[in-house]
């Protein structure tokens, strides 16, 4: 058996998510439809994060052992013919047998695109989330900032208690900046000249593990400070009370991005 690594990106406007539902169009079940194709096996591929419905992905990584002799080099284009236009197969390689998509990540990063302007972006309102009041953005950083580190975010779960040991997560990082849309969807979609250049605010973060819809809650919550509802003191408050209740609005999905997942270097590791 060959482990394989898949390096995917896709939008997921057209999804109900990654995982596969009965009668529904997933990115779990457009893959594996298209392997089975290739190959004449059932695959039962793995993945770094099951997206929602909606959320998009520039790295999403998944893996499945398979029994197939295709070369390694020849997988992404016989792969990538059989998927539709929303899904990229980015890269193809052979991994050891102990990788494992799900498990083996050492941190996840998401970035959440917010267009932060009056009048709606035809284009690119399907990747982002469109916010009319102008957003402080010195404050939102403030306000991540209190986030850092090692807590319980059970403020920011949609879910709890969930089904995990605990809700206790490692942040590494949190910036909130204003940006073009280029840079930050790196290739999802069509961006060009007409863009604003500084309408746009990301968040990015990466952390050890997320919660469910803990990404999007976080940035409802700083788009509340951003607009002055909250001080960043607020949100220390918030993410101390441990209440779900008491945090923002979880924001839309077309905003949020699954951007890179970082996975041990050495085999010895994973």
């Amino acid at each position: 058996m060959t482990n394989l690594r898949l390096l995917l990106a896709y939008d997921g406007t057209d999804f109900t998510g990654w995982q596969i539902q009965a009668g529904r169009r997933t990115v779990q079940g457009v893959l594996e439809e298209a392997i089975r194709d290739l190959t004449g096996e059932t695959p039962r591929l793995l993945c770094a994060g099951r997206t929602d419905s909606g959320v998009h992905a520039h790295g999403q990584v998944a893996s499945f052992e398979t029994k197939c002799k295709i070369p390694v080099d020849r997988w992404r284009t016989a792969l990538q013919f059989r998927l539709p236009d929303d899904i990229i197969v980015r890269e193809v390689t052979e991994v050891p047998p102990r990788f494992h998509a799900t498990y083996s990540p050492l941190t996840k990063r998401y970035r959440y695109l917010i267009h932060n302007s009056l009048v709606e972006d035809l284009i690119l309102r399907r990747f982002s989330w469109r916010v009319r009041w102008n957003l402080d953005v010195a404050a939102m950083q403030a306000g991540a900032d209190r986030l850092l580190g090692h807590h319980d975010f059970r403020s920011f779960e949609s879910n709890w208690p969930n089904n995990k040991v605990t809700s206790t997560r490692t942040v590494h990082e949190l910036k909130v900046f204003r940006t073009s849309p280029g840079p930050v969807l790196q290739g999802m979609a069509c961006c060009y000249p007409e863009a604003d250049p500084q309408g746009f605010i990301a968040i990015e973060i990466e952390a050890d593990g997320f919660l469910y819809n803990m990404v999007r809650i976080i940035a409802g919550t700083l788009v509340n400070v951003g607009r002055g509802y909250w001080t960043p003191d607020d949100v220390e408050r918030i993410l101390l009370a441990q209440d779900r209740q008491l945090a923002g609005d979880t924001s839309p999905a077309q905003g949020l991005f699954l951007v890179h997942v970082k996975y041990p270097e050495n085999e010895d590791e994973l």
